[in-house]
Formats: C-alpha cells, structure tokens, sequence
C-alpha cells in the first residue's frame, strides 16, 4: 500500500469515526434531557453492571493486553485492570446513597427564617474521557464509575496505541450499556481533535502536560470544565535510616511495575550522598536474588510501540555519552526487539540537565540524586515543577511528616509508592504542571457533578430587606448588624 493510500485510507475512516462521534454526543444529550436525574437505583445497577462487565471480560481483556504490549503480565492485568476496576464500582456503589444525599448548609435564621439552604449534587450531563494506552481499562472504565455514579452520560476514548484493547473496550460497553448512556468512539489523531472541540459538559484527559495544555486550551474556547491528569516526574526522598532492603524493594517494585510506564511510578531517587553506595549495592541484591531474569519473563510489560523503546534507549545512551555511571541491575540483560522489554538500570547521581532528568522517564531507568541535608533535597523537589505523586521513605514519622508539609504533589505514600492511586477511597489527580481536578471516590463525584446551592423559603424571613426601595427593614437589618459587631 502506498502512502498516499493509506493517508487516504486513514483520513476516511477518521471521518467516519467523526461523524459516528457526533450522532453519539447528540444521541447522549437528548437522552439527557429527557432523562436528566438517574435514581439511586439506577444508578448503582449501571455500577454494577460495570463490574460484571470487566469481570466477565476477563480473557478477552488478558489477550488484549498482551496483544498490544507484546508481553503484560496476566496477573497485573487481572490485578489492576480487572479487580481494581470491578473493587472500584463496588465501593462507589456503597458509599453513593450518601454521597447522593442534599447537604445541609447553614443559613442564619434572624434573615431567613425557617428558611432551608442545602446542596445538592445534580448530574452535569454528557461527559468525555480521553484515556492513555498504559492503563487501558483501568484510566477508562475506572473514572467511569464516579460519571455514572454522578448520573451522566459518558462517552470513552481510548488511545490509538493500543487497539486490541480500544476494540475489546469498545465491545463490551456496547453489549453492556445503552449506547445513549456510554459509548466508544475508537479512531486516530484526527478523531482525537474532534473530540476536544466537542461542547461537553466535563472532559476528563490523562496523558502529557504538553497534549494536557493544547486540550486545556480547546476547552477553555467554549468554556468547558476539564480534569488533567498530566503526570510528571514523581519523586521519592529516602532518608539516612530507610537505606535498606525492605525500602530499595518498594521503589524497585513500584518501577517494575509496568515497566516503568506509569505516571506515578518512582522516576527518580533523592539519597542521602554517604549512602550511594549502600542504595545501588542493595538495588543490584534485590534484582539478582528475587528477580533472576526478570526482564525477560512474562512478569515484565513490553514497552509499548518500537518508538517509546528507541526513546528509552536514547535516554540511556545519552547518560552514558554524559559519563554518568549506569549500572544495570541484572547480568547480562540485552533489550529484546521483539518483546520490546529491557532490562531496569539505575544512573547514579546524573546532573540534572540530563535529558532523563528533564523529561518523565516512562521506562526502567532510575536515576539516583544524591543529597547532603534533607533541606537540599527538599529544595531540589520544590525548584522543579509540582509532581503527580511524592514518596517519602523514613523511620521518623517527624521528618516524614515535615517532607509532606514543605512540599507540594498530588498525591503521596510514606514508606509505600503508588498505592494511593489504587485506593478508591483517595482523591487521584496533580496540581499545577501534573493536572487539576480529581477522580476517584467521593471527590471524583463531586468532580463530574454540579454542586448546586438550593435555598428553600420557610416563614418568619427578612429577605424583603434586600430589594428597593429600601425602608425601615432594612434599617433595622443594619443597624442590628453594625450594633452586633460592635460599630
């Protein structure tokens, strides 16, 4: 096939796709409007039904991942993409009845009376997700659960770069969910800029700040609200006393995971400068004792296109052209074209004009930074931009909980990194460079919901006061406010 043919070819079926995508956003939004507040009930059988869905999709959901990634894991795919997803809906279906419920607001009784104020969650409408290729499932069908819980209709679009899973994804939503309640819209760039410029009600993305900034920008065109969740170059700051086993277990563990290509895995190290060497020697024991080729077996996630690998590659030849020291953690380890997987490597103490140093790594390298004060390694973490997620490892709660507060991140862990994105309890989002808004638990309701303010009259009221022409009531309103506050 030539260029111009598949140019052609690409270029029709994105404007099929296009037009799919509005005849689904118009469809969603008459359906609205004719249906515009689900009831508990309802909206926690649409929660449940999204946890029998990825439950019984669980096969097709393991090929698919190992399809596009050449090698995943099955048992991360059932624990993240499966479970994680299934526990989430049921959570939120436990605790909406609840988070549903108007709120009672104050509302001074010597103006107003028995007059009632209150808040009152409404669904905000028709809501697009534009999800990653590293979490397929888990960054699409997961926020899903908070947008039904919310009671909206929801259109998903997943990445180009994996799909296996957009089809899989696409096909299960449709076999589950009425396609005016959710529904997939799978394509390529163009499709992607379309769904930007959709007027949706809220727009969920996840990917990179610079992709984050262009979407923010379209949006914010016809003014519509969005949550970014942009990553970043996430952290972690070990102290003197937390330079053992158990600690070099959790940061090495946390960026196996995946492969490293997640936005809250650990992308780079602060380490006490004294204990350098301490930090490699225990990193090289762990790999070697309880890792033995790891990262050819099918525990490691292939890096996900040959572009991303030639990335990662270039990230590490250029440290080595720097002088920097890299030290892979396993013998004789060799990237596999193929499977596309790579053995992990840590780059001790790389200045920080490093191309890996500037960018989020997304693959199996970590750099180690080395500190002399904690002060200095504080300080480090505050001139960078806000990340995503910030560990810190310590034996003293003291200076663990003096890191936190001097800092700023999205999320953290102590002692732990990455679980409070598996929490469904924890708000997930950044702040700044790493993103806005939130997901997950009760404040990713309230994200995909407007909080509007009732206020219902009662009797015994002031509130003739405030309109003109102004008279003896609200003379008297006055003076008892300026006599009570003593002026």
């Amino acid at each position: 096939m030539s260029t111009i043919e598949h140019d052609t070819k690409t270029g029709s079926a994105d404007t099929a796709a296009i037009e799919e995508l509005h005849e689904i956003v118009d469809r969603q939004r008459a359906a609205f409007l004719a249906d515009p507040f689900p009831s508990l009930d309802e909206r926690r059988a649409l929660l449940a039904a999204l946890a029998g869905m990825v439950m019984s999709n669980r096969t097709q959901i393991e090929e698919a991942m190992s399809a596009d990634f050449g090698v995943h894991p099955t048992l991360a795919t059932d624990l993240i993409e499966v479970l994680g997803v299934a526990g989430r809906a049921a959570y939120v279906a436990e605790q909406l009845e609840g988070w549903m419920a108007p709120e009672p607001r104050y509302s001074d009784p010597t103006l107003y009376g028995t007059g009632r104020a209150f808040v009152q969650p409404q669904p905000k409408g028709v809501v697009g997700n534009i999800s990653p290729w590293n979490f397929p499932f888990d960054l699409s069908v997961g926020p899903l659960t908070e947008m039904l819980a919310a009671g909206n209709r929801v259109v998903l679009k997943p990445s180009e770069h994996t799909p296996a899973c957009s089809e899989v994804l696409r096909d299960m939503i449709r076999a589950t969910f009425d396609r005016d309640r959710v529904d997939v819209a799978v394509g390529g760039l163009e499709l992607a800029k379309a769904f930007t410029r959709v007027r949706w009600d809220h727009l969920l993305y996840t990917g990179s700040p610079e992709i984050g900034r262009q979407i923010a920008m379209t949006a914010a065109e016809q003014l519509v609200p969005v949550t970014l969740e942009l990553g970043g170059k996430c952290p972690a700051i070990l102290t003197d006393d937390s330079i053992d086993a158990e600690s070099v277990k959790q940061v090495l563990g946390t960026k196996a995971l995946k492969n490293g290509q997640m936005c809250i895995s650990v992308d780079y190290c602060l380490v006490p400068r004294e204990r350098m060497d301490d930090f490699a020697r225990l990193a090289v024991e762990h790999v070697r004792e309880n890792m033995p080729d790891f990262y050819s077996s099918e525990n490691n996630t292939g890096i996900i296109t040959n572009r991303h690998l030639e990335r990662i590659q270039n990230l590490i030849e250029d440290a080595q052209e720097r002088g920097c020291e890299v030290r892979p953690l396993e013998e004789g380890g060799e990237i596999d074209p193929d499977t596309r997987q790579l053995p992990m490597s840590i780059v001790l103490d790389p200045p920080d004009d490093l191309a890996l140093m500037q960018e989020e790594i997304f693959g199996p390298i970590l750099p180690v930074k080395a500190y002399d004060e904690i002060d200095e390694a504080i300080g480090h973490v505050n001139a960078g931009e806000r990340p995503l997620a910030l560990y810190v490892f310590s034996k003293d709660e003291q200076v663990a909980d003096d890191v936190l507060r001097r800092t700023t991140s999205g999320g953290a862990c102590v002692n732990a990194a990455a679980v409070h994105g598996a929490l469904p309890s924890l708000p997930f989002g950044g702040i700044g460079e790493s993103g806005s808004g939130r997901h997950h638990g009760i404040e990713g309701f309230r994200e995909f919901s407007n909080l509007r303010g009732v206020f219902v009259r009662g009797e015994g009221d002031l509130i003739e006061a405030f309109a003109p022409p102004y008279g003896d009531t609200a003379q008297a309103v006055v003076g008892a406010a300026f006599e009570e506050a003593g002026g």
